[in-house]
């Protein structure tokens, strides 16, 4: 695949580092989940990787009180540590493993500590700054996709290997 050149006001996923960059985000994101905005904050992280969209982590304290609940597995990241899963619920509908977050994330990325990141496919919406979210392809990624952000993507047919 061919690199998509950005054009003005976009970024390349290509231009993004490895191993990743966290960067505070001061925007506003929005997610919906069962008919009702669960999360909204006008200040988060978002990490950056080169070939995937931007992650955002949202503060655990932005969801509604029981929205988010521990969830069974985990997994690892070289760069970040061991995450644990969260499923969402509202009014009666369970989205599983539908977030990830590090209670102990290594000393680089500490500032994601008490956050969580959400896969857009598994909820309802996500907007960042009033744009409706994009999921990234494949199942295990969780980025998100606008229109200021080009790729190809990792997680798209014949990426695999990337």
């Amino acid at each position: 695949m061919k690199r998509i050149e950005p054009g003005e006001e976009q970024e390349s996923v290509w231009d993004y580092p490895r191993p990743p960059r966290l960067e505070l985000f001061e925007g506003a994101i929005r997610i919906e989940f069962n008919g009702t905005e669960i999360a909204a904050v006008n200040s988060s992280f978002r990490v950056m990787e080169t070939s995937h969209p931007p992650v955002y982590y949202i503060p655990m304290n932005a969801f509604l009180a029981g929205s988010l609940v521990p969830a069974s597995g985990s997994s690892f990241c070289e760069w970040k540590g061991m995450a644990q899963y969260y499923s969402i619920l509202w009014n009666g509908k369970t989205s599983l493993n539908a977030a990830w977050g590090y209670p102990n994330p290594n000393k680089a990325f500490h500032d994601i500590q008490d956050h969580v990141a959400v896969y857009a496919g598994r909820v309802d919406v996500c907007f960042v700054n009033g744009e409706r979210v994009t999921p990234q392809p494949g199942e295990f990624y969780g980025g998100w996709i606008t229109s200021n952000i080009v790729g190809p993507f990792k997680g798209e047919s014949g990426t695999w290997g990337w």
